[in-house]
C-alpha cells in the first residue's frame, strides 16, 4: 500500500532542522520502500505492506532516535488523500474571493488531525473574531480557505491548540503529495 507521511514542526523557523536526504535514510532503514520527499517540510511518500496502527509508532520511535527530538506523525494512505482532495468542500467562487482579498499569500489550507472533526469541532473553532475564513470538516482533516496569509488568523493559531496533535500543508503541497502517491 501506498502511503503519506507528515512531520510536524520540522525545518520551520530554523529550528530542528532535518535534511530530507536523512528522512529518506531513516524510512529506508525501516524498510519502507519507494520512499521520496517533498519540499523541506517533512513530507515523505512510500510503500509498506505493514498498516497505518504498525507503522505510526515505528516512523515516530525511528524519528526521534535518528534526530534528537520528537516530531508528531500523521499518516494518510494513497486513497485517503485521493479523497481528500477530491472532496475539496469549497466552491469556486469562495476560493476566488479569498485569492482577490490577497493576491500574495496562499489561501487554501488542510489540517490533518487524528480524529475526525464533529460539526461542534468546527462550531467552536469558528467562534470569536474568524471573518472571512472559512472551516469545513473532512476525514481527518480541517480545510481551511483563509482571505490573507495564515499567520494573520487568529482561526488558525486556535487549530492546533484545540484539536490536539495536529499539521497543516498547503493545497499545493496536499495535491502534490498525492500526485506522487499515484506516481509510487
Amino acid at each position: 500500500m501506498n502511503y503519506v507521511v507528515l512531520f510536524r514542526g520540522i525545518n520551520v523557523g530554523g529550528k530542528n532542522s532535518v535534511k530530507m536526504a536523512d528522512l529518506t535514510q531513516c524510512l529506508i532503514a525501516l524498510g519502507l520502500r519507494s520512499v521520496q520527499t517533498y519540499v523541506q517540510s517533512g513530507n515523505a511518500v512510500f510503500a509498506s505492506e505493514h498498516d497505518e496502527r504498525t507503522l505510526t509508532p515505528r516512523i515516530h520511535a525511528a524519528f526521534a532516535s535518528r534526530f534528537g527530538f520528537e516530531s508528531h506523525v500523521m499518516i494518510r494512505s494513497a486513497d485517503e488523500m485521493r479523497a481528500l482532495v477530491e472532496r475539496l468542500p469549497f466552491s469556486i467562487e469562495e476560493i476566488a474571493a479569498a485569492a482577490a482579498a490577497d493576491t500574495q499569500a496562499e489561501h487554501l489550507y488542510v489540517y490533518f488531525v487524528e480524529q475526525t472533526p464533529t460539526s461542534d469541532d468546527v462550531a467552536l473553532l469558528c467562534s470569536g473574531d474568524v471573518t472571512g475564513d472559512l472551516l469545513r470538516a473532512g476525514d481527518r482533516a480541517l480545510y481551511l480557505l483563509c482571505r490573507q496569509s495564515v499567520r494573520n488568523y487568529k482561526l488558525a493559531a486556535r487549530l492546533g491548540k484545540k484539536l490536539g496533535p495536529s499539521t497543516a500543508r498547503n493545497w499545493n503541497t496536499v495535491r502534490k503529495l498525492c500526485e506522487m502517491l499515484s506516481d509510487l
